[in-house]
């Protein structure tokens, strides 16, 4: 089995999508988390030739389910 393309946590530029991290990588398919977009699952033979390598930090993680403001009662 060939090394995948891109590493996990790898950092992406795709000419529709923008900046991205390699979630997952193998000989059929690539899942890249947008920053913008979300996540993405491309075939790895057409989809791989057209990403560009990033050499920026990868961005910290939204965190989702902070604490809610509770409303003073009176």
């Amino acid at each position: 089995m060939a090394k995948p393309a891109f590493a996990t946590g790898a950092q992406v530029e795709h000419a529709k999508f923008g900046l991205g991290t390699v979630l997952s990588c193998n000989d059929d398919h690539i899942v890249i988390k947008f920053d913008e977009h979300g996540e993405k699952k491309f075939v790895s033979s057409i989809a791989v030739p057209t990403l560009k390598k990033s050499d920026r930090q990868a961005p910290p993680e939204k965190k989702r389910g902070g604490k809610k403001k509770v409303a003073a009662s009176s």
